[in-house]
């Protein structure tokens, strides 16, 4: 009886240096403890020899993987989510716009809803490519961060977004309101990122980390605050609200990565001021380009109504 599956790996070069977890749990879409999991099974090789999660895999090396069939797959929570908006209906994909507090797909220890559960709640086909509770998942929003999204819909479209957004062909357009002034005060934030030394759930810019790189500009400037447009390069994990933490100018209301608590609790923001306004792809079957924006959500912009009234 197949007990499992084996997946053969070629490691890109902007996936070189990496931890071999952190390697197999993003091309694998598994989590970090998932990966590492099957590192300490011996379900990982290179020339025949077993890797270590710790190993950092090296550009152009085969990595043989064996994935066995798992009990007791995350449970998807199944439930409507009111303030998720539909932009986007196609026979193919479908687009939404995600609200705060709500998860791309289930993970362990997070209880709350999901999209994938939300989607199935009310009636949406998606795909089922990909893990079990990540169907039709091509790309992630952090639970604090809203914005658009787009989920497969059909196995075709699974595919051809997938490898778009691993070609970074998608344009990914977010607004952020971040501390201070940057200067200079268009430009482009080139530093590698990886896990936190420290702390493994959060990220820092570290010397051998995966190449992320983030261009903005600024739209507008207020007494302590700016807001601006990003255009994300690469696709990393936390990558806006690290990079600019880096700058020493995080998110206003992101905590996690330095930002005052007595601005965020004076605009009356409990999450980061981080919102993926844009969003734009090639159709996965017809090739045509397709665009959606999403509009800020309620606490978002009187967040932003009062810096420009000059209250801060």
């Amino acid at each position: 009886m197949n007990q499992g599956r084996s997946e053969s790996l070629v490691v890109l070069l902007d996936e070189a240096k990496q931890r071999t977890d952190a390697f197999l749990a993003d091309r694998l879409e598994l989590s970090r403890a998932q990966a590492a999991l099957l590192c300490t099974e011996g379900n990982v090789t290179s020339a025949g020899k077993p890797l270590g999660k710790s190993r950092k895999v090296l550009a152009g090396e085969q990595i043989d993987v064996y994935l066995p069939v798992r009990p007791d797959p995350l449970e998807i929570r199944v439930e409507l989510v009111e303030d998720l908006k539909i932009i986007a209906d196609d026979d193919e994909y479908v687009v939404i716009d995600k609200p705060v507090g709500v998860a791309a797909h289930p993970s362990p220890g997070w209880v709350g809803p999901t999209v994938v559960g939300a989607l199935i709640a009310a009636g949406y086909r998606i795909s089922t490519s990909g893990s079990a509770e990540r169907q039709g998942i091509v790309h992630r929003l952090d639970v604090g961060t809203s914005g658009l999204m787009v989920v497969a819909k059909t196995e075709r479209a699974y595919t051809a977004l997938k490898r778009a957004f691993k070609e970074r062909t998608p344009k990914k357009i977010y607004h952020a309101v971040i501390q201070g002034l940057p200067d200079p005060l268009e430009g482009t934030i080139d530093a590698p990122l990886g896990r936190h030394p420290g702390h493994d759930w959060k990220f820092a810019v570290i010397e051998d980390g995966r190449p992320s790189v983030t261009h903005y500009k600024v739209i507008e400037a207020f007494g302590r605050a700016s807001l601006v447009e990003v255009n994300l390069e690469t696709g990393r994990t936390h990558q806006i609200r690290v990079h600019f933490s880096a700058l020493r100018h995080p998110c206003v209301g992101d905590q996690t990565y330095g930002a005052d608590p007595k601005l965020a609790a004076a605009l009356g923001l409990t999450r980061q001021w981080l919102h993926a306004q844009r969003l734009g792809f090639f159709h996965p079957v017809s090739g045509e380009w397709v665009e959606y924006t999403s509009s800020y959500p309620i606490d978002l912009n009187n967040a932003l109504e009062m810096l420009r009234d000059g209250q801060f």
